[in-house]
């Protein structure tokens, strides 16, 4: 690419741009090579999207040239716009973004490993190449089976809770994650979960309320399709709520019944709502009868 920009350079004095896809994994490679080599324009799409395999993705080229080539073809502020300007992207396009995508993506800044995390802790630009604020992104700790303690730290210090590495709770905490994924379940990108254990910890927790016991009989319905109806008995402090609703299923009966006993205590629960759920199984061998796992992704608002 440096050789034919250069050739063309010398025969014209046309300013020149780059047009790439991404056939060979090379269009952002080739758009970057290419501006070092004289061209002024680059062509390329949010996220990358195109035919075949795609066009030279804007989303990386962009900031490696305002942040790693020092040439600033959008302001900063501009900048800081870049991810939530991908994410807009991808739903017009009714695409999942992807959360592995350079600079953008949600997993883009996200530290697993316990030597990472560490090492974050003391110098933050020990592993990350840049800012992630600078693109409208942020860091991300994850916990999962590959977890130390600063892991467990930092993720306490997100959610406002103080747990020194060196704590019973620490420990508790980190051999009850290891313990559950041994079993099936996965706590990357759980976060809600995560901070369940770390609070049920704390010496100090009470629980908000306790399902006592509920039952769920599905039925076929007079035009064919399932019905549902879900009876749960809860507690809440001293008081033992025994609420039934109906639904379509068995999940939107006890999603119905259970939110009937707890809406009067905690009204805020009406503006939490399920957005999507991905279910695994773990063991294909066993059938229907086989665990599964279960990724719920709830929103407020």
């Amino acid at each position: 690419m440096a050789r034919v920009v250069g050739e063309v350079r010398k025969a014209t004095g046309t300013p020149l741009g780059i047009h790439a896809h991404n056939d060979g994994e090379m269009a952002v490679a080739n758009s970057l090579m290419a501006v070092e080599s004289g061209a002024g324009l680059v062509q390329g799409t949010i996220n990358g999207y195109g035919e075949r395999c795609g066009n030279a993705n804007l989303c990386s080229i962009i900031p490696a040239l305002a942040l790693k080539l020092g040439s600033p073809c959008v302001s900063p502020e501009q900048l800081r716009m870049l991810t939530e300007t991908a994410h807009y992207v991808s739903e017009l396009a009714n695409l999942n973004a992807d959360p592995h995508q350079a600079y953008v993506g949600y997993s883009a800044f996200a530290h697993k490993g316990g030597t990472h995390v560490d090492a974050l802790l003391k110098c933050e630009e020990s592993y990350q190449h840049i800012d992630p604020g600078a693109v409208g992104n942020r860091k991300r700790v994850v916990v999962s089976e590959l977890s130390g303690k600063s892991n467990i730290v930092y993720k306490a210090r997100e959610f406002g809770l103080g747990l020194p590495a060196a704590s019973e709770q620490t420990r508790q905490v980190l051999q009850r994650i290891k313990e559950l994924e041994s079993t099936g379940f996965q706590f990357e990108g759980a976060e809600g979960s995560v901070e369940v254990l770390m609070r049920r910890a704390r010496p100090d927790y009470a629980p908000p309320f306790d399902l006592l016991d509920f039952h769920v009989l599905v039925r076929s319905g007079q035009d064919g399709h399932m019905a549902a109806e879900a009876t749960v008995k809860v507690e809440v402090g001293d008081q033992v709520i025994h609420t039934a609703a109906d639904g379509n299923g068995p999940v939107n009966a006890l999603n119905a019944a259970v939110r009937k006993a707890l809406l009067p205590i905690y009204p805020r629960l009406a503006d939490v709502h399920l957005t999507d759920y991905k279910v695994r199984i773990l063991d294909g061998e066993a059938g229907t009868a086989a665990q599964a796992r279960v990724l719920i992704t709830s929103a407020q608002g």
